[in-house]
């Protein structure tokens, strides 16, 4: 990622959301999706994101087969497992409340503390 820097695990997160919504899906597409909902704020590199999947598949959250691209070359596809997808929901949540925190501390203002 080179535009924005995102907190860490939080890659991993997207790529959790992207397999669940997407499904099985190659690296590259991977990549793409998050760049793309993302609104182009984002670019993953393949350096930056097979770590993370091979991260994500030694915890067993992901698991991977081989087989063939749209364009018909030979690609690793990724799934996510019953055990990661009760990691994203965990971690979505855990998001969300530190979101909600922090729109907390952000609608503060001066004169909210006389």
């Amino acid at each position: 990622m080179k535009e924005t820097d995102v907190r860490q695990g939080t890659l991993a997160l997207m790529v959790l959301k992207t397999l669940d919504v997407l499904g099985p899906l190659h690296g590259y597409g991977i990549a793409r999706r998050i760049e793309q909902i993302s609104g182009d704020l984002l670019t993953v590199n393949q350096g930056t994101l097979y770590p993370v999947l091979l991260k994500l598949e030694l915890e067993g959250s992901v698991a991977s087969e081989w087989g063939a691209s749209e364009n018909n070359r030979k690609a690793r596809f990724y799934r996510l497992t019953r055990q990661g997808r009760k990691q994203l929901q965990a971690e979505a949540r855990s998001w969300e409340q530190t979101a909600s925190i922090m729109d907390r501390f952000f609608a503060v203002k001066a004169q909210d503390l006389k």
